[in-house]
């Protein structure tokens, strides 16, 4: 049985009629910023089949952006850029361990510039990398000096680690297993619940004063645990796949694979319900959102906040046979990005241009009247706000992962894997949206190919990571080199995406297990 999720406000921003004069023009624009962790585009206002009322009514009253793209699809490379307001290539960070302050130790942060010019500056949640479930209830590594307050929720999802979970890839650790739990208890018991409440309760503190109040959401990250009831709303039955066959897989060029086998061997069933808790674990954090920004306008604070909603990258749910992120296909590199300003600039429409995470740092000082940070490597998107459609906006996005490196205009996709020595990639969306026919060995599309190559960041490129190897019989994970790969291993659990786990009803095959262990 479903059931269909409330929007919790109804806040009416953007009339027609002239703003205040002088109190609205003197007084500081607050900022709320608002970012999910692992989401996508899959939101109901971005046409998807998934219930985000509150996120979709925020789209009413704000700006989205269709083709906004991460620079590094991975939690840790992506967030240290958008918040240094530089791309991958200056900060260094192109995993999940290295602190963005090693290249750039005196660098402002977006928080910690607006704390510079006299804004209380807080965080609830996950806004710097944190590993998760690892590091939810810790600061994990933070960037102290960004802050004036932190708050690190932990709720009940935490305790689910301790053999609750649904594992459907036994073997890997939790943060990047797809294992799954429709869990008791309330919202609020939830750490996206308590996030919510720390956050509410954060503007209830600062309502006087300017301030720049981040929010990090932990969904739909993995694993991914929410209350029954948003479960309740996808049947398994009605959950589509995507649209691939054994000939679009083999076409896939072995660079553009970060897991090995396809699919990790899941059977068609398994696919549907990790699509469904996916799904599930969105539809609870918009509930999430929801309660934010009613109590924002419950404060009477929406007359002087800009609000952002965004993620730090986009998700693979099976599209060309992979899942999570850290790889350069469209439904990884996108993101879903609304702006609101308190004027309701061009409230309700949809920008076509290509824009970058990048861009958010001078967007907000300049709608926030500051002057612009001369180390932005972005542009600001204000003249997008102000005119959605603006067709002098020419800039494209640029997205990178480990040896390779990706430009998106409008209309094109191209790729370069280890400056083309392990192959390239060219895809038209005007009639190729799915990225299935790469036409890069096409004469035709030589002229579009050189254009395109020349403007990817130029320097040296990092060599191709081999993708990881998983054995969906065994449940562990396949390593070539034992001692070189174990530490690896290891290391990866301590700083990134989880920690062991457990199947139930097996002997902790949620936990990281490696095929030379069991079968040397």
């Amino acid at each position: 049985m479903t059931c269909t999720l409330p929007v919790l406000a109804k806040t009416q921003i953007g009339s027609s009629a002239p703003a205040r004069p002088a109190e609205r023009q003197v007084k500081p624009r607050n900022i709320l910023f608002i970012i999910a962790d692992d989401m996508g585009t899959r939101l109901g206002s971005y046409g998807a089949p998934v219930q985000t009322p509150n996120i979709d009514q925020l789209a009413q009253q704000g700006v989205s952006f269709d083709r906004a793209y991460s620079q590094f699809p991975w939690c840790g490379p992506s967030r240290a850029s958008f918040l240094t307001g530089t791309r991958p290539d200056t900060t260094r960070v192109m995993d999940l361990a290295t602190p963005f302050r090693d290249a750039l130790p005196d660098i402002q942060t977006l928080p910690e510039y607006f704390k510079t010019n006299g804004y209380f500056s807080g965080r609830v949640g996950k806004i710097f990398h944190q590993g998760v479930p690892s590091d939810i209830g810790t600061s994990g590594p933070d960037d102290a000096q960004s802050w004036d307050e932190v708050v690190n929720p932990r709720g009940r999802d935490k305790d689910a680690e301790n053999g609750k979970l649904i594992n459907l890839t036994p073997g890997i650790p939790y943060g990047s297993a797809l294992a799954y739990l429709d869990d008791g208890g309330k919202d609020e018991e939830q750490t996206d619940g308590k996030v919510a409440t720390a956050a509410i309760e954060m503007l209830k503190a600062n309502k006087d004063k300017p301030f720049f109040i981040a929010v990090g959401f932990y969904r739909p990250h993995v694993p991914e645990v929410a209350p029954k009831k948003y479960f309740d709303l996808y049947r398994p039955e009605d959950i589509k796949l995507p649209a691939e066959t054994p000939e679009s897989l083999a076409r896939n060029l072995p660079a553009t694979r970060a897991w090995l086998p396809d699919n990790f061997g899941m059977t068609d069933d398994e696919q549907r319900q990790a699509i469904r808790a996916y799904f599930a674990a969105t539809s609870f954090m918009d509930a999430q959102v929801g309660r934010v920004l009613a109590a924002l306008k419950d404060l009477g604070l929406d007359d002087d906040t800009i609000v952002v909603f965004t993620s730090d990258h986009g998700y693979l749910l099976g599209e060309h046979g992979q899942w999570m992120k850290n790889i350069l296909w469209e439904e990884s590199d996108r993101v879903p990005l609304v702006i609101r300003t308190p004027e309701g600039n061009s409230a309700g429409k949809r920008s076509p241009r290509t824009v970058e995470l990048l861009d958010l740092y001078p967007t907000l000082t300049e709608l926030a009247g500051l002057p612009h940070y001369s180390r932005n490597e972005g542009q600001s998107l204000k003249p997008l706000i102000e005119n959605p459609s603006d067709r002098t906006w020419k800039k494209p996005a640029l997205s990178q992962v480990r040896g390779g490196r990706s430009v998106r205009t409008e209309r094109w996709r191209y790729t370069e894997w280890e400056a083309g020595a392990k192959g390239r990639e060219l895809y038209d969306h005007k009639t190729d949206p799915r990225e299935h026919h790469n036409l890069a060995n096409d004469p035709a599309y030589a002229a579009v190919m050189t254009e395109l190559a020349s403007q990817l960041p130029k320097g040296p490129v990092e060599k191709r990571p081999d993708a990881a190897k998983y054995n969906a019989v065994e449940n562990c994970l396949i390593l070539t080199a034992s001692a070189a790969a174990w530490s690896k291993a290891k290391a990866h659990q301590a700083n990134g995406e989880g920690a062991p786990g457990r199947k139930p009803g097996g002997e902790g095959g949620g936990g990281m297990k490696l095929c030379e262990a069991i079968d040397p």
